[in-house]
C-alpha cells in the first residue's frame, strides 16, 4: 500500500466525513490545501484506480476502501525501513532524545511496549 503525500491528505478528508461527495471533497479540499477542483478530481481518480476508495452514483460518493490504520502502520513501517534500517529501537530512541515527556506520557508509552 503507496501512497504519496497529496493521496494522504485527501484521504484525511474523505475518512473524516465518508461516505461523502466529490464535490464537498474538492470543496474542503480548496479550503484547507489550497487546492483547485481538478487538482482534487484527479487525485480522486488516482485514489479509484488504486483501489483506495470507491465511487458509488447519485452524486459522485466516495467512500474508503483501506482503513486510516492500515495506512498509519504501512507509512511507519516504510519510514522505520527507509531511515533507521528496519530498527523500531533506533526511531524511538531518535523521536525520544530532545523529546520532553510528562510523566503521564512517559507512563503510556512504557504501557504500549508492556503490552507486547
Amino acid at each position: 500500500m503507496k501512497l504519496f503525500d497529496s493521496e494522504i491528505k485527501l484521504m484525511e478528508i474523505i475518512w473524516q466525513s465518508e461516505p461523502v461527495s466529490a464535490k464537498a471533497v474538492s470543496l474542503k479540499a480548496e479550503a484547507e490545501i489550497g487546492w483547485n477542483k481538478n487538482t482534487t478530481y484527479t487525485v480522486i481518480k488516482k485514489l479509484i484506480d488504486k483501489g483506495y476508495i470507491k465511487r458509488t452514483e447519485p452524486g459522485f460518493i466516495c467512500t474508503s476502501l483501506i482503513q486510516k490504520s492500515d495506512v498509519a502502520k504501512s507509512e511507519a513501517t516504510e519510514l522505520v525501513d527507509k531511515l533507521f534500517a528496519g530498527s523500531k529501537k533506533a526511531l524511538f530512541s531518535a523521536l525520544l532524545e530532545d523529546e520532553e515527556l510528562s510523566d503521564s506520557e512517559l507512563a503510556e508509552l512504557r504501557a504500549l511496549i508492556d503490552k507486547r
